[in-house]
């Protein structure tokens, strides 16, 4: 028997407010943004004043936002950190994401969420977070259903976060460390090169080539939009979409796939599952995930190791398949297959060489495509696909219909005049009494009183139904019942913000406890101030390295662990055997990857674990 039925929350990007907005007006249940600084992705930061407008409009669909505040901090930005978080505070922010445990050396008056760059990949380490007051945890996107099921049974306290869609980063986040090493731009302060999108040679001992001039690091990306419903009974709370970066229509078409997709789901099972916000949504368009920015889809080891996880020959958007050349003339492409084409679509392929190439339709006339640059390298028999849909892309820069909370409304007389009550969603009753002079009716009223009661465009709300009961027949001038009506949603809107305002008043929990001992804090740690490494010995920590951005270890280090396996991935796996190695027979000898400059980066592969170091000799 079900004892409690569990609120999920769809989270999505905003890489501003107004990418906010229509993330709502999609359906999030909540957004995640970065302020001006100190979030893990540089280029995406917001002014508070941008923050508190996208809260504000946020908290009249019971909709959240939290705030970035990822990466690890150095001692001179500690001040600043936390007069901003104070100003976030202020601005409306619901809750913030982090990474440094020099935060919780502090006093804050928000809720925190802890990052993915935390690495949170067992019970163990989601027990911790918990003791130290952390209220919901971004696991590891790495996890697999049963790790997921595994974590929550064990700390059901601990709100639980997952990605269901997405770019993928091929090392554990927070623990990366090639950007820095080769390029001084740390992944960890927001600043990551990404260096698994380039190219490489693969070589063994003897400098016998592999593979060469292939992405072996660059991964598609994340989809489990058929898992959502196995994530959600496996323990997750909050699915959270990837793309900080992202554009305008990459948001608004994810955020309203998931929504529906999470709506449809729970109305088989309403007694399990309940969205986290209200409102109801206005998207005018058909969402469709193929035809927004991706490298293809993988579920990402959500149901165990699969072949389907990296995008070796590009680190690209390659789109949806959308037919075969099955001609070429002077002029146009004559294109074998169902799909549509429009004016402005983008269209690429791989030439004989395995590279991506593309071009841009200047006019589409059923299956004869008239390219803007007839494409030199393109062959018949070719596979097509569209990684830009001229008509769908329009249609996301066009602003969403604002969501619309519904209300009912009832009037009734009373001995002064009359009284409106309206009532929520979420059952909130909002009363207004107004004095008036009762004016009988010649004829029936009703229907003109409700229509003139349900006009509520532009407000936010959509009146459900409008009861009406009085005494008798009443006429009421059309002004009236306008100017009553506005008054009325003027007030709901009022006591909705106090409600918002007063969930609120529930800041941070203090360290619940210190039970979680350690013994040593290696550079893996991310220990980059005084507050954070403070935070550490009195947790018991003996021997504390600082973080790789502070000081360089010395010797054989590893600068990414992958759970993403480059043997695996080309069918050359000792484990799993997949295919004949015969023709490399130094595969269990030292092979590395070699970037055109010449740097090397030494493999090293844990069979035990399933795992993969990328390393190098500092």
């Amino acid at each position: 028997m079900n004892i409690e039925t569990r609120e999920i929350e769809l989270l999505a990007p905003a890489r501003n407010a107004e990418i906010g907005i229509e993330a709502i007006n999609c359906g999030a249940d909540a957004v995640y943004i970065g302020a001006e600084a100190y979030g893990a992705r540089h280029a995406a930061g917001n002014s508070v004043k941008d923050i508190a407008r996208l809260a504000d409009y946020a908290h009249h669909y019971g909709a959240k936002v939290y705030v970035t505040v990822n990466t690890i901090l150095y001692d001179g930005e500690l001040h600043d950190v936390r007069l901003l978080i104070d100003q976030l505070h202020d601005a409306g922010v619901d809750a913030l994401i982090v990474q440094d445990t020099a935060l919780l050396t502090m006093d804050l008056p928000l809720p925190l969420h802890a990052s993915t760059q935390m690495d949170i990949r067992t019970a163990d380490k989601v027990r911790q977070l918990h003791s130290w007051g952390f209220e919901q945890a971004v696991l590891a996107r790495e996890l697999g259903l049963k790790e997921m099921a595994d974590i929550h049974q064990a700390c059901p306290e601990m709100k639980l976060e997952a990605f269901v869609h997405g770019a993928l980063c091929v090392s554990y986040s927070g623990r990366c460390y090639a950007s820095q090493y080769c390029f001084g731009r740390s992944a960890n302060r927001g600043e990551c090169a990404q260096f698994c999108r380039l190219a490489f040679d693969l070589e063994d001992a003897q400098g016998n080539i592999i593979a060469r001039n292939k992405h072996l690091l660059s991964l598609k990306d994340m989809n489990r939009s058929r898992n959502v419903e196995q994530m959600l009974d496996a323990g997750i709370s909050s699915l959270k979409i990837e793309g900080r970066l992202k554009d305008m229509a990459y948001v608004k078409n994810t955020t309203a796939y998931y929504s529906q997709l999470l709506d449809k789901l729970i109305s088989r099972r309403p007694q399990d599952y309940r969205r986290a916000s209200y409102g109801q949504c206005h998207t005018t368009f058909e969402p469709n995930l193929d035809k927004t920015f991706n490298r293809g889809f993988t579920d990402y080891f959500l149901r165990g190791r699969t072949e389907d996880v990296a995008s070796i020959h590009t680190p690209k958007a390659v789109g949806e398949p959308v037919g075969t050349v099955k001609e070429i003339k002077n002029n146009y492409i004559l294109v074998s297959g169902t799909s549509s084409f429009h004016n402005g679509d983008g269209i690429c392929f791989f030439d004989a060489n395995g590279t991506l190439q593309g071009f841009r339709v200047n006019r589409a006339d059923n299956n004869k495509l008239y390219p803007h640059l007839m494409p030199q390298s393109l062959q018949a028999k070719t596979p097509l696909f569209c990684n830009h849909d001229a008509t769908l892309e329009t249609a996301m820069l066009r602003p969403t219909p604002q969501r619309t909370v519904g209300i009912s409304l009832k009037i009734e007389d009373t001995d002064e005049g009359f009284r409106l009550t309206a009532t929520t969603q979420q059952g909130h009753t909002t009363t207004l009494d107004v004095k008036a002079e009762h004016q009988s009716a010649i004829k029936p009223q009703t229907d003109r009183i409700v229509a003139e009661l349900s006009k509520t465009g532009g407000t936010g709300y959509e009146v459900t139904e409008v009861t009406t009961h009085f005494s008798k027949d009443y006429f009421i001038p059309a002004s009236m019942l306008g100017q009553w009506r506005r008054e009325l949603i003027e007030k709901v809107r009022e006591s909705e913000s106090e409600r918002a305002q007063k969930s609120m008043l529930n800041p941070q929990s203090s360290i619940l406890n210190l039970q979680y001992s350690m013994l040593n804090a290696p550079f893996t740690e991310n220990i980059s101030n005084r507050a954070a490494r403070q935070f550490y010995e009195e947790h018991g920590a003996k021997e504390i390295e600082p973080a790789f951005e502070i000081s360089l270890p010395k010797g054989n280090v590893t600068l990414m662990t992958c759970r993403h396996c480059i043997k695996y991935s080309l069918g050359l796996c000792v484990k799993y055997d997949r295919n004949n190695k015969s023709q490399f027979p130094n595969l269990n000898s030292q092979i590395s990857l070699v970037l055109p400059d010449g740097r090397r980066f030494p493999l090293e592969f844990d069979c035990h674990k399933c795992e993969m170091r990328v390393t190098a000799k500092i």
